[in-house]
């Protein structure tokens, strides 16, 4: 766990004085009056040795934290996490004491020490103490790291909650577009136009006019609030909505058309073909001499690419992105493979990703 130097020093100078005030409370009277009649020098050194010991149980106790927080998380095995850390927090302090008596030893030696004598009692007292106060500091950065880390889950939940909001507004904005798509006042004259045209012209066309358009409203009734649909159902509605296309634009606009027939199965959102048909034929020239060609293909890396070439209006549109938005929507509710954009001096293509049957699944809001 990182630590601050300002929390450390306060944690250090916590753990020094918390070792006095057991020594305080636990040894007699006397002893104290005894300590104050012992040589500066001597005092001063007893000083440092326990601040060094105050020190060294602080590490060994964050230094236990990290390990078990390593190998037993609190969140997994709270029981067994609290025994672990009670015993090896015990054992470090009796570690600990054993290791302060040795130094004073070394420095003092056996007959010479001149610290007031202390009996059997006093000194199980003390360690006793020792132990409580280890586990009081480990108890107090083992609280410091759990309030960290609900500080963090609560920032993480927060930010869950945003993203599903977001993702809502997104799916919200998706369905909407998909409904204006329907009702496109534009999109119903010109087909609409060119229909009663057709039925004075070629009686029979017109009436395969009239059933290609009932087809492109019956699939987007039935299928723009969807989350998922096969590209081989996409494909047929593609068939119908070229139609209308075809002889509302002439030779103006060229399709062309290589889908393998293994990623037939594969699912794309609704209505994607259509939103990427629309925005290359909103956005460009659809001229006889220089038709706007529409390429669909699908690649090696389960992709459907969407290109056009790039036929600028002499008087350009300002462009809203509602139609490209609306798509790269949909996906984020999806999953991680978003729709990919590349433009170049001639052309303009979308590479949509093709999700397979399992993904499928793990989309579905019933699993």
């Amino acid at each position: 766990m990182k630590r601050t130097s300002a929390k450390y020093i306060a944690m250090a100078a916590f753990t020094f004085l918390g070792s006095y005030a057991i020594l305080f409370v636990v040894l007699p009277l006397s002893y104290w009056r005894d300590y104050r009649q012992l040589p500066a020098a001597n005092i001063a050194t007893d000083v440092v040795i326990d601040l060094l010991f105050s020190v060294v149980m602080l590490e060994l106790s964050f230094y236990i934290d990290r390990v078990l927080n390593r190998r037993i998380p609190w969140t997994a095995r709270p029981l067994k996490r609290l025994l672990m850390q009670t015993l090896f927090q015990v054992l470090g302090v009796l570690s600990l004491v054993v290791c302060l008596a040795m130094i004073y030893l070394l420095v003092f030696g056996v007959q010479q020490h001149p610290y007031p004598y202390i009996g059997l009692r006093q000194v199980s007292y003390i360690l006793i103490a020792m132990m409580l106060w280890a586990l009081m500091i480990s108890t107090l950065n083992t609280g410091n790291f759990l309030l960290k880390n609900w500080k963090t889950a609560t920032l993480k939940a927060a930010e869950l909650e945003v993203k599903a909001a977001r993702n809502k507004q997104w799916a919200a904005e998706a369905e909407l577009q998909a409904l204006k798509l329907q009702i496109d006042p534009h999109f119903v004259f010109n087909n609409l136009s060119v229909l009663s045209e057709l039925i004075v012209k070629d009686p029979q066309l017109g009436y395969d006019y009239s059933e290609s358009l009932a087809r492109v409203y019956r699939y987007l009734l039935s299928n723009s609030k969807k989350k998922l649909i096969s590209l081989r159902e996409e494909l047929r509605f593609l068939d119908a909505y070229r139609f209308l296309v075809s002889h509302r634009m002439g030779s103006g606009c060229v399709f062309r058309v290589d889908i393998e027939a293994s990623k037939l199965d594969l699912f794309i959102p609704p209505v994607t073909l259509q939103l990427l048909i629309e925005n290359a034929i909103k956005y460009n020239r659809t001229e006889k001499e220089a038709p706007l060609v529409i390429s669909l293909y699908t690649t090696g890396n389960d992709e459907l690419v969407v290109s056009n070439t790039l036929l600028p209006l002499i008087r350009e549109q300002a462009s809203t992105g509602l139609g490209l938005k609306n798509i790269t929507a949909r996906y984020a509710l999806l999953g991680d493979r978003v729709p990919v954009i590349e433009q170049t001096g001639e052309t303009f293509t979308i590479k949509v990703p093709l999700i397979h049957e399992c993904d499928k699944e793990d989309t579905d809001p019933g699993r």
